[in-house]
């Protein structure tokens, strides 16, 4: 007999008998703030399977924003399970034992595609991402509107900070949490509109900022550094308020 195999089948088997909830903001209120593992689904279709390792509304509360920033996905779609687990998740993994569980029936396409990982860091900037990737599926939204902009004249640095904050996936750029980040109080800016979309927000930023800053956006996240970006993986770049397909600088 092996023991991971029957906890693993009990915890797909318990997960199975709940009815999946909506991923909303108003249904993640209403978990415990325990550990535990879930799984995510669209219809049917069973998409991933993970751990909170913290609590379960925490970790579900970040697919959602992610989720909800992102091209050819209808959150109304997503629904979600979730169970609480008490023992020491080191010492059992049962995220591992139903990943094992459900991909070997075919399902969880998400556990394999990066759908899961968090920022990935410059390292990965000029990566090239597959074509079943979940950042080439469901790229990043440029359209996304960041609202509640203040008009007026302002400094840059706390309205970087509003946006940053407000996108639902990364939009990482120099000297974030550093103290050379003061450099952007050099600038003040004038916004005439309280809201911008994504696309319209790095064209005004790119007009902003000298010259060699670059803003370059990737499939699932945007950067911007004060240098050439280049990545076969990217979608569009914005430099000194104007918008580039990758052929145009090839």
């Amino acid at each position: 007999m092996s023991i991971t195999k029957a906890l693993g089948d009990q915890l797909a088997a318990d997960l199975e008998a709940l009815a999946p909830a909506p991923l909303t903001e108003a249904n993640l209120r209403l978990l415990p703030p325990h550990k535990g593992v879930y799984q995510l689904r669209r219809g049917k279709e069973l998409l991933y399977v993970g751990k909170a390792e913290v609590t379960l509304p925490q970790r579900l509360g970040k697919h959602l924003r992610k989720l909800s920033g992102r091209e050819g996905i209808r959150l109304e779609e997503i629904s979600f399970t979730a169970l609480s687990v008490d023992e020491d998740f080191s010492a059992v993994a049962p995220e591992k034992l139903l990943i094992d569980r459900f991909q070997s029936a075919g399902e969880a396409p998400w556990n394999e595609n990066g759908f899961g990982i968090n920022d990935p860091g410059d390292k990965r900037d000029t990566t090239v991402f597959a074509s079943d990737h979940f950042d080439q599926l469901y790229p990043a939204n440029l359209n996304w509107v960041i609202r509640d902009l203040a008009l007026g004249g302002q400094n840059l640095r706390p309205l970087l900070k509003n946006v940053k904050t407000q996108l639902p996936y990364t939009f990482r750029y120099a000297y974030y949490r550093t103290a050379a980040e003061k450099f952007y109080e050099r600038f003040d800016v004038t916004i005439d509109r309280p809201e911008m979309t994504a696309h319209e927000f790095f064209l005004f930023l790119s007009a902003t900022l000298p010259g060699d800053w670059q803003i370059m956006a990737l499939p699932g996240y945007a950067v911007m550094y004060p240098k050439e970006l280049r990545s076969e993986s990217a979608r569009k770049y914005y430099i000194s308020g104007e918008e580039y397909a990758p052929e145009d600088l090839a």
